[in-house]
């Protein structure tokens, strides 16, 4: 995760230049998805670094190339991946330029030249996959890129990347200062490829960050995009589609495990599925990573635009309370990133989800509650015994989480049956909820 307000350095070049490897490189670890296909990376991915005490944001793109960028840029999945970059550059404290040093200045970095001086940002072009001095000496022609003194660098070693690091430390400028204490709260967008967690997603944050294509998979990193509402901060991470394992690839391995990784990080998972396909089984799957995760959870039935008739939106919901019952607390909100509806009601319920999460309830109106549903409804005995709650206390928030001191063993069903007077009586919306029950221990009788 990263500041809104660290200097922000955008990493761009064509397709298979080593952008990521070098983001990986730079900022000593290993967020971007690397490897031997061109074109892994497509949205934009940010990462914080730290060099001489200066922290900074790198920003990893996809594929810059100059073609893509004509007047149908925004038709095609290429297009929209230099678009990206593009506007990386235009918003960017400093840039690199990564070429492929072995490589030379191609045509693709000799199109993009007029695009790049235009950009106020200083610019250091960075000649790639350069492994030793004989190779340096094949550098000289990217001088005529115009663009500056290259410099060469092998990511994959880390040859040469200690002089470029302090080359941005001098051109970068100084950060804004921070607002101390402050807790942004982190949102993960989940779910099936191609079920329009993208789209939604730029619907939220207002801005094309996220690549939308009718392609599925589209998304292959988690992409944080921080943003401000009403005066209030937001961290919100789309991820990418969780497939079936039968249908994963290397590359998607990958994804999936970034997913899992932005799942156990948040605060609140938006769990988008197709309404056009009601929950499926994958659905299932990802709603038990979120809940095992503890975290909260919205369902937005996306493409709510595409249901038509009543008799199929009851089967669409239909679909939804018998495959997830095991996160009814989660509110269900219909929505439709294409004409927007239902977008509006995310936000406020987002709001109630987190205030509940840090809900504590007061002790004696805990065990209050406890004893008036013991009253109503004793638990069942199990093996012959009557057992029964003792003492009641909540033991953390985030998620809210309680611990039952009792005379014995309780049934699972009267413990599901209390979870649901907690929550009628303090509201916990969209939060799961943990019992964890502590047995008295009996002393054994001795002769």
């Amino acid at each position: 995760m990263t500041e809104p307000n660290l200097p922000k350095v955008a990493v761009v070049g064509r397709p298979n230049v080593g952008k990521s490897t070098l983001v990986n490189r730079l900022a000593q670890r290993s967020d971007s998805i690397v490897g031997p296909m061109a074109g892994l990376t497509r949205d934009r991915l940010s990462v914080e670094a730290e060099w001489r005490g200066r922290r900074f944001t790198l920003n990893d793109t996809g594929g810059l190339m100059e073609e893509a960028l004509g007047a149908d840029a925004t038709r095609t999945i290429t297009g929209k991946v230099a678009s990206a970059a593009l506007d990386a550059v235009e918003t960017a404290d400093l840039v690199l330029f990564v070429v492929d040093g072995q490589a030379g200045a191609t045509a693709d970095e000799l199109a993009l030249v007029k695009r790049l001086r235009r950009v106020k940002a200083p610019l250091i072009v960075v000649a790639n996959k350069v492994e030793n001095r004989n190779q340096e000496q094949g550098i000289a022609d990217l001088w005529s890129l115009g663009l500056g003194e290259p410099m060469p660098v092998s990511a994959l070693h880390g040859r040469g990347t200690g002089d470029l690091l302090d080359r941005v430390y001098e051109l970068l400028p100084e950060p804004a200062e921070v607002e101390e204490g402050e807790e942004i709260a982190c949102i993960a967008i989940v779910g099936r490829p191609n079920v329009g967690k993208s789209a939604l997603f730029n619907r939220l944050i207002g801005e094309e960050r996220s690549i939308v294509h009718d392609e599925p998979g589209t998304t292959r990193d988690s992409v944080d995009s921080l943003i401000e509402v009403q005066g209030k901060r937001y961290r919100f991470v789309d991820t990418a589609g969780i497939r079936r394992r039968a249908k994963t690839h290397e590359v998607e391995i990958y994804s999936a495990s970034r997913t899992r990784q932005a799942i156990g990080r948040s605060d609140l998972a938006i769990l988008v599925i197709d309404a056009g396909e009601g929950a499926t089984a994958q659905d299932q799957r990802i709603a038990r990573q979120v809940a095992d995760a503890g975290v909260g959870c919205i369902i937005a039935l996306n493409k709510w635009d595409l249901i038509d008739e009543p008799e199929m939106a009851k089967i669409t919901e239909r679909t939804v309370e018998d495959r997830l019952q095991f996160v009814d607390y989660a509110t269900l909100i219909r929505t439709s990133a294409l004409t927007r509806r239902g977008v509006g009601k995310i936000f406020p319920q987002i709001d109630k989800v987190l205030e509940a999460r840090v809900r504590r309830v007061p002790t004696s109106l805990l065990n209050d509650l406890v004893h008036e549903a013991q009253q109503k409804a004793p638990p069942p005995g199990i093996g012959g015994r009557h057992n029964k709650v003792l003492y009641a206390t909540q033991a953390e928030t985030a998620p809210p989480t309680f611990v039952l001191f009792t005379s014995g063993s309780l049934a699972v069903s009267w413990q599901r049956f209390l979870e649901r007077r907690l929550r009628e009586e303090f509201d916990f919306s969209g939060n799961p909820l943990r019992l964890v029950i502590r047995e008295r221990v009996r002393e054994e009788r001795t002769r």
